[in-house]
């Protein structure tokens, strides 16, 4: 621990204010705003992987003296982002989801259908997969009895022979 307050003072003057507003937020029971550090603690991501976001036009914090500070909402995008991300969205349908928002939420029912399309579209192409994957595993079951059979027909033979 005693290596955090030498961290600090290496920081940039700007980081420092940005975490004292940050944490001046906090104390005074606010708990919207998030410094960038919290963030990649919490949900165990990279400072490259927020700002990769960012560079890709997913996530737009404000800015404390040219510091990243985000909102619950940014935050909430970010778990979006990243649980879209899991399930195998690409940035660009991530990108075309959160935009579907709007300022205020005037789009979350063709968000709530761009999901249903999109979750359809990926249910029917694992359903595909799934059967191949299914037929695939009955022809190599009967392939595998068959090599058994002819090799246990072989050792009779050749304990006969």
């Amino acid at each position: 621990m005693a290596a955090l307050p030498q961290l600090r003072l290496s920081m940039p003057a700007d980081a420092r204010n940005a975490r004292a507003f940050v944490a001046a937020h906090h104390e005074r029971g606010g708990d919207e705003l998030f410094g960038i550090g919290e963030l990649c603690e919490e949900l165990g991501i990279s400072l490259r992987a927020i700002r990769f976001y960012e560079d890709k036009g997913l996530l737009a914090p404000r800015r404390v003296n040219g510091t990243r500070v985000y909102t619950r909402r940014d935050r909430a995008r970010l778990l979006l982002i990243l649980r879209a991300k899991a399930i195998g969205s690409s940035l660009a349908e991530i990108k075309q989801y959160l935009d579907l928002y709007g300022d205020h939420g005037e789009g979350r029912v063709q968000q709530l259908q761009f999901v249903a399309d999109k979750t359809d579209a990926a249910i029917a192409e694992l359903e595909q997969r799934k059967a191949q994957i299914e037929a695939t595993l009955a022809e190599l079951r009967v392939i595998n009895a068959t090599v058994k059979q002819h090799l246990k027909a072989r050792a009779r033979a050749g304990k006969d022979g």
